[in-house]
């Protein structure tokens, strides 16, 4: 019997994946040499292991393949993985390990090679030749060749355009793409220069599929991770078996279950009574402080750099195109109790788009809009947005100042809306609020059916914050909130071609200053991930909750 010694789970770039036999075409790779990985992101945090509040005893576990363990996750994107489709989808592909990228990022967010192997780049950095890693086979059975690298990029930017993943912003739609199989080199040149297209391409909606088998994009994608999504079953998850075909090294579960829960509490209880083994986002603090001192448990929190906040629409018409009702709104929200209080230090307070703790700047950052419900009801006065009928709700422009809040149960976001809600109320604001699944918060944020769309972004996601940033630029394809500043636009066009680190440091916190002066975006706090781990299943692993990339989950033995 086959044993490691030392697992460790990681949250970090994909665990799960897929496939059933098909016909294969075949082959001619060559040996990729050395790996040139990039450098580290200097503007992100290091390595977070050390924040884990129990630290798990080392053990040995078997990996002989008999091994099943569950699972309770957050249903995104109604459990699609085809990642051309949602963005959210995409995370899925990575989530569940059906596919893996070219490029990963490690705990320190430092980028490493995945399916490619090594990398060269012409100095004006418009030419990049990746080497496709020899010997790697979809879970098919398929080899995995530049040719079928082009190819899953051509379909994602033949189907990506047309949902919420929005491909160009990680690779020009007009970027060139060529591949020979015979050097194993896929190479793709770009109009405009690239800092670093090693990290755009480690984003998840950039996944390797095998686009010449895959039927069904949906809940069946053929990708190169280490297990098989099979037995999809709505609104309830998937079975995961592991990949007979993986290539990079033992898969120690021979199928793992993912749940479907959205219920913080039910997550905790389910572990309680032994229903799950592995569990995340437990967002319940007097639920967590019980696992907590539960020796049967490993729980791990630790900050990330996830910001949680709500996306105001700024388009014409909408009310919240007046600025001073934007402005009124900010000054409303008492963001210290929120995070301290509604939900209990999970969050960490705070006023910019990008978290603290990242090196951008925040403490030269400063907020016009501090807490200050009297000054925001007197600003709204001055302005003549008054309550003219007596029903305790303001009118603008002879409208009632009704915000349609859209969001969903995770992470805390229905809680901030709820208290976001009697906030706004309490100096005449109304909130309908609809809180629903994450595929209709993605669906109304896309058609712009919302006047307030919560949600919890990831800042760093390519190993700098210009991707995320991309929401606010009104000329990035991926601005649907209305909003529309001559200034940030150019700062974020200078941000993309901008190769010295201290200048791109600069621009990040005049774009951040920006969208504060601008009230672009309402900052609920910074957020702190949990993980929870029956020690006894899961092997007694130390859980790292290294939330740079959402929150996908790998068990690997260490090395």
């Amino acid at each position: 019997m086959k044993k490691f010694k030392k697992f460790t789970a990681l949250l970090l770039s994909a665990v799960l994946a897929a496939g059933v036999m098909t016909g294969c075409g075949g082959s001619d790779g060559s040996d990729g040499g050395n790996s040139d990985a990039g450098t580290p992101a200097n503007a992100t945090p290091g390595n977070r292991e050390g924040e884990v509040n129990q630290q798990a005893h080392e053990t040995d576990r078997d990996t002989s393949g008999t091994r099943t363990m569950t699972f309770g996750i957050q249903n995104y994107g109604g459990g699609g993985i085809d990642p051309a489709k949602e963005i959210n989808c995409a995370w899925n592909v990575s989530r569940y390990g059906v596919g893996e990228c070219l490029f990963m990022f490690d705990n320190a967010m430092n980028i490493q090679p995945k399916l490619c192997d090594s990398y060269t780049v012409n100095d004006e950095h418009t030419e990049w030749v990746f080497h496709i890693r020899d010997g790697v086979k979809f879970s098919d059975g398929c080899d995995v060749t530049a040719e079928a690298v082009k190819a899953s990029f051509a379909r994602l930017f033949e189907a990506g355009p047309r949902g919420s993943s929005a491909p160009q912003k990680y690779l020009e739609a007009e970027a060139e793409i060529t591949a020979d199989n015979a050097s194993g080199n896929v190479v793709i040149k770009t109009s405009k220069p690239y800092v670093d297209l090693t990290k755009n391409l480690a984003y998840p909606v950039m996944v390797i599929l095998d686009v010449e088998h895959t039927t069904d994009y949906d809940h069946a994608a053929i990708g190169t991770g280490p297990y098989v999504a099979t037995n999809f079953r709505e609104e309830v998850g998937y079975t995961m078996v592991a990949n007979e075909h993986y290539w990079g090294g033992d898969v120690p579960y021979a199928s793992i279950e993912l749940l479907y829960m959205g219920d913080a509490s039910a997550k905790a209880m389910a572990l309680q009574s032994g229903q799950l083994d592995l569990a995340e986002n437990v967002t319940n603090i007097s639920d967590l402080r019980d696992l907590q001192v539960d020796p049967q448990f490993t729980v791990t929190i630790a900050s990330g750099v996830r910001t949680g906040l709500a996306h105001m629409n700024m388009a014409e018409g909408r009310l919240l195109s007046n600025k001073t009702l934007r402005e009124a709104v900010l000054m409303a929200l008492d963001d210290d109790t929120m995070c301290s209080i509604t939900v209990g230090g999970l969050y960490t307070s705070g006023f910019s788009v990008l978290p603290s703790t990242l090196d951008y700047g925040y403490k030269n950052l400063t907020d016009p809009y501090a807490f200050d419900p009297d000054a925001a009801a007197k600003l709204l006065d001055d302005a003549g947005i008054v309550d003219t009928n007596g029903d305790g709700t303001r009118e603008l422009d002879g409208k009632e100042v009704v915000l349609h809040y859209v969001t969903y149960p995770n992470r805390c976001l229905n809680d901030f809306a709820e208290a976001i809600q009697q906030q706004l109320t309490a100096i005449g604001i109304g909130v309908d609020l609809e809180i629903g699944d994450s595929a209709r918060e993605w669906d109304s944020y896309q058609s712009g059916d919302f006047d307030i769309n919560g949600s919890n972004w990831t800042t760093v996601g390519t190993g700098d914050p210009t991707e995320y940033l991309a929401a606010w630029c009104s000329t990035s394809g991926a601005d649907y909130c209305g909003y529309k500043n001559a200034e940030y636009d150019a700062l974020y066009d200078e941000l993309n071609t901008t190769f010295d680190t201290a200048a791109r440091r600069d621009i990040i916190q005049r774009m951040q200053q920006i969208l504060i002066d601008d009230a672009a975006a309402i900052v609920h706090g910074y957020y702190n991930s949990s993980m929870i781990s029956r020690n006894e299943t899961v092997g007694g692993a130390a859980i790292h909750t290294a939330d740079y990339y959402w929150i996908t989950t790998e068990i690997y033995p260490a090395s």
